[in-house]
């Protein structure tokens, strides 16, 4: 039967299960898949963000984002576009149930009470929506999941899954039957950011065109300071200097990253420190530009924001 058996959540820098699912199966084929399965939790870290292990009649799937990962058992003929739906459908509900800061804090054994209790909540909780999504994956027909579904392999023919055998997910350390460590490529999990704005574009512009000045008068004055005046390596500094903030700052309004408002902040305050030392090489409307660039840019990177859940996802 083509179906999903068995999910659950956990942490990805040591394995240990955020969810604790009442699903009983006795087969002995399940069971052995839920060792596996539990081994392959404890090395995610090494893995990219998406992955299956396959076996004769059951296969196992986990999609990974931040701290959390999402791990599934299911019929090996059942859908593997479907599966990651599933995955990406359980791993938005429970972020959105629970913050980065109780997982970070869960811990086995629980050193204080009210940690315990945190995590009692979030064992009973988290499997409520596990069951919940869970049902509604294994009652719902392909022409439901439609948009769903045809978002989800696109993401997959991009990102593919790393395909492993579920033989291997025992072992330690990633090692495989033949001794050697399997080669595993480290992948950002993939965030989605909310679209590009108008006023974001123009940041774009006027910031690639504020790089380009710099670079072109730090290269500039970068020929003659190592010919003529060695006293001029300051301002080839305060010039490519901000050249490098120009393109940073293009990356984190195009790209998710982590401590954004910190690298923001520090990229313009580099930009503005930088346009004040080259004052007398630049006139007040000339550093003014420059800072009123980065400024904008600043701001559009920080009111970019990962893009919220759509409702009920086309599923």
């Amino acid at each position: 039967m083509s179906m999903i058996f068995f999910a659950c959540v956990v942490r990805v820098r040591d394995g240990l299960p955020l969810s604790a699912s009442t699903d009983f199966h006795f087969n002995q084929d399940f069971l052995e898949c839920r060792k596996r399965l539990k081994a392959l939790s404890s090395i995610l870290a090494q893995y990219p963000s998406r992955g299956t292990a396959k076996g004769r009649d059951l296969s196992i799937h986990f999609l990974s984002s931040g701290d959390i990962a999402c791990m599934a058992i299911c019929s090996s003929n059942y859908s593997t576009i479907m599966a990651f739906c599933f995955l990406e459908e359980l791993q938005w509900e429970f972020a959105a149930s629970y913050d980065t800061t109780s997982i970070s804090l869960a811990s086995r054994p629980y050193a204080f009470l009210e940690f315990e209790l945190m995590g009692a909540c979030l064992y009973i909780v988290s499997d409520n929506i596990i069951q919940k999504v869970k049902c509604h994956f294994n009652s719902v027909s392909l022409s439901q999941a439609k948009a769903k579904w045809a978002k989800v392999e696109e993401e997959l023919k991009f990102w593919p899954p790393v395909q492993l055998r579920l033989e291997d997910a025992a072992l330690p350390n990633g090692v495989t039957n033949g001794g050697h460590a399997g080669a595993h490529v480290e992948v950002v999990p993939t965030y989605r950011m909310q679209r590009v704005t108008p006023l974001g574009i123009l940041s774009l512009v006027l910031n690639i065109m504020c790089g380009a000045l710099n670079l072109i008068r730090g290269v500039h004055l970068a020929e003659y300071s190592f010919q003529e005046d060695h006293e001029g390596i300051g301002n080839v500094i305060a010039f490519l200097l901000p050249f490098l903030a120009c393109v940073f700052q293009c990356y984190l309004y195009l790209f998710y990253s982590s401590a954004r408002k910190v690298k923001t902040f520090v990229l313009l305050f580099s930009v503005c420190l930088c346009n004040i030392y080259l004052y007398g090489l630049r006139n007040l409307w000339q550093i003014a530009f420059h800072i009123g660039v980065a400024s904008l840019s600043s701001y559009q990177i920080l009111t970019r924001q990962l893009m919220e859940k759509q409702p009920d996802c086309g599923v």
